[in-house]
C-alpha cells in the first residue's frame, strides 16, 4: 500500500509543487489549505507522514502539530517555515515533530527525510504490534519490551517476522545483551507458545553430563544410570529448545545435533533405535563462530544449519536511548521488590548512568540499580553514593576532563560552584559556619548561593 501524506499549507501553488512531486513518486497524498481543513482530513483518515506549515492562516502550524500528535501520535510530521531559527526548530521538535525544514524546500531532501521517517515508523508500528501480541498473552515470565533505540526496533522487527515460522534462530550478542528473553519471546510469540520451553546452558553443564541431558539416556548405559531416562530434547517435544552458549558445545556433540537439525531424530545413550521428534531450535552465543569454525573448535556443516535465521542483539553502548527507560522499568521493578519509596535520580547520577560504558549491558545495569535501591534510604532519591566506586571515580574524571576543557572564567565558576556546594554540606546548610569554612563574610557567601543558585538554611 502507498503511504498515506497529508500536506497542509495555505500557498497553493507551494502545495500544488510539494503534492504532484510526491504523488509522481508514489505516495497517496491529501491536501488542506488551512488548519481547519487539515483537523477534517485528519479524523476522516489516519495518515503516515503530515508536512505542516508554521504560518496558517487560522491557526499556527505548532498548535496544529500538538493537535495531531494528540489524535494520531504515530503519524510522523514535517514542518515547513520560511523562517528558520534554532528555537523554532526546538520547539517543533519537542512537540514531537520528526524533522524541521527551511522553505524553498530542496524536494530531494524532501524525499530522503521522509523515508527516513516512515521506515522509523513502520519499525514502531512492528514494536506496537508485538507489544499487543504478548499483552494478549500476559505470560508472567515474559517481560515487558524497551526498545526506544532505532537498533532495538529492528531486533524487535526481526523477532516479529521470524516467531510465526519454524525456522532455526541464531541470537547474536555479548553477555548481558538479553539473548535469552528474545528467545523467550520467539517462543512466546510462535504457534507452539502452548508447548514446552527448554532452555539449557551448553558452557554450565559439563560435557560428561551434557549428552545424557540433552539426548537421554536407557537403563544400564553407564555406570549409575538404574533407569532410563527421557533428554530435554524428548521434553521439548512439540515446542522449542533454546541452546544458549552453543560455541562452548563440545564438538562430540555437534554431530548429534546436527542430526536433530537435519532429520528430526535423537538416540538415546545406550538405546539401538533412533525417536522421532518435532522440536524448533533457537541457539545463542556471544562468540566468533565462522572464527571458532576456522580453527576447527565448530563443525561447518552445523554452523550453516544453525544460521539460518539470525538475530544481532546490539550491545547497551549502542543504543543509548534504551539506557533512561530501562533505568526506570529497573526502578519500579526493584522499588517494589524491595518495599521502597524512592524519589527518582540524581542529575549525578543520571549523567554518571548515561556516560557509563556498560560492558556488562542490560544484565550490569540491572544490577546497578538493584544495589542502589538497596543502598537509598526511604523516601530519597538515587545519588552518586548508590553506585560502584569505578563508577563514581569514572564521574570524578569525566568533571576533570570538562574543567580542563572550560574558558578559564567558566572553570573558576565550576570551582567555586563545587566548593560552596562541598562547604554547605560540611556546614549541614548553616550559612555562617559555611562562611567561616570557606574564609568568607555571610554576606559574601549569601550572593554566590544566590548566583549559582544554591539552596541553603540558616
Amino acid at each position: 500500500m502507498n503511504s498515506k501524506i497529508l500536506i497542509v499549507e495555505d500557498d497553493k501553488p507551494q502545495a500544488k509543487i510539494l503534492g504532484d512531486y510526491l504523488r509522481h513518486k508514489g505516495f497517496d497524498v491529501s491536501c488542506a489549505l488551512n488548519a481547519a481543513e487539515g483537523k477534517k482530513l485528519l479524523e476522516e483518515r489516519i495518515f503516515d507522514l503530515a508536512i505542516l506549515d508554521w504560518k496558517l492562516p487560522d491557526e499556527d502550524g505548532l498548535s496544529l502539530l500538538k493537535w495531531l500528535k494528540e489524535k494520531q501520535p504515530l503519524t510522523q510530521v514535517i514542518m515547513l517555515t520560511a523562517f528558520a531559527t534554532v528555537e523554532r526548530a526546538v520547539e517543533a521538535i519537542k512537540g514531537g515533530a520528526y524533522h524541521y525544514l527551511t522553505k524553498p524546500v530542496n524536494l530531494e531532501e524532501l524525499i530522503f527525510i521522509i523515508e527516513k521517517a516512515l521506515k522509523e515508523l513502520r519499525l514502531v508500528r512492528e514494536v506496537e504490534k508485538l507489544r499487543a501480541q504478548l499483552k494478549e498473552l500476559s505470560p508472567p515470565d515474559v517481560p515487558d519490551i524497551i526498545a526506544e533505540s532505532p537498533k532495538m526496533k529492528e531486533t524487535l522487527r526481526l523477532v516479529a517476522k521470524v516467531a510465526s515460522t519454524d525456522a532455526t534462530v541464531l541470537i547474536l550478542g555479548e553477555s548481558g545483551t538479553g539473548k535469552e528473553v528474545i528467545a523467550n519471546l520467539i517462543h512466546r510469540l510462535s504457534p507452539r507458545q502452548n508447548a514446552p520451553f527448554i532452555k539449557v546452558n551448553c558452557a554450565a553443564i559439563p560435557e560428561g553430563l551434557l549428552e545424557s541431558e540433552l539426548f537421554g539416556h536407557e537403563k544400564g548405559a553407564f555406570t549409575g544410570a538404574d533407569k532410563a531416562k527421557p533428554g530435554l530434547f524428548e521434553m521439548a517435544d512439540g515446542g522449542s529448545i533454546f541452546l544458549d552458549e552453543i560455541g562452548d558445545m563440545p564438538l562430540s556433540l555437534q554431530a548429534k545435533l546436527l542430526r536433530v537439525l537435519q532429520e528430526g531424530l535423537i538416540r538415546r545413550i545406550g538405546a539401538t533405535k533412533e525417536t522421532k521428534v518435532n522440536v524448533r531450535i533457537i541457539t545463542a552465543t556471544n562468540k566468533d563462530l565462522e572464527t571458532l569454525v576456522e580453527e576447527g573448535r565448530f563443525r561447518e556443516d552445523l554452523f550453516w544449519r544453525i544460521n539460518v535465521f539470525t538475530i544481532r542483539i546490539p550491545p547497551l553502548r549502542e543504543r543509548r536511548e534504551d539506557i533512561l527507560p530501562l533505568t526506570q522499568y529497573f526502578l519500579d521493578k526493584f522499588s517494589q521488590k524491595h518495599q521502597k519509596t524512592l524519589q527518582g535520580f540524581s542529575r549525578e547520577a543520571l549523567d554518571a548512568l548515561l556516560s557509563h560504558h556498560y560492558p556488562g549491558n542490560v544484565r550490569e545495569l540491572e544490577n546497578l540499580i538493584e544495589r542502589a535501591v538497596i543502598l537509598t534510604e526511604e523516601g530519597e532519591a538515587i545519588t552518586l553514593e548508590g553506585f560502584p566506586l569505578p563508577m563514581k571515580l569514572q564521574n570524578e574524571k569525566k568533571k576533570t576532563d570538562l574543567f580542563y576543557t572550560l574558558p578559564l572564567p567558566e572553570a573558576v565558576s565550576l570551582l567555586e560552584k563545587d566548593r560552596i556546594k562541598q562547604a554547605m554540606e560540611e556546614a549541614q546548610g548553616i550559612k555562617t559556619r559555611a562562611a567561616e569554612l570557606l574564609g568568607i563574610s555571610e554576606r559574601v557567601l549569601r550572593y554566590k548561593l544566590a548566583k549559582y543558585g544554591l539552596a541553603g538554611e540558616d
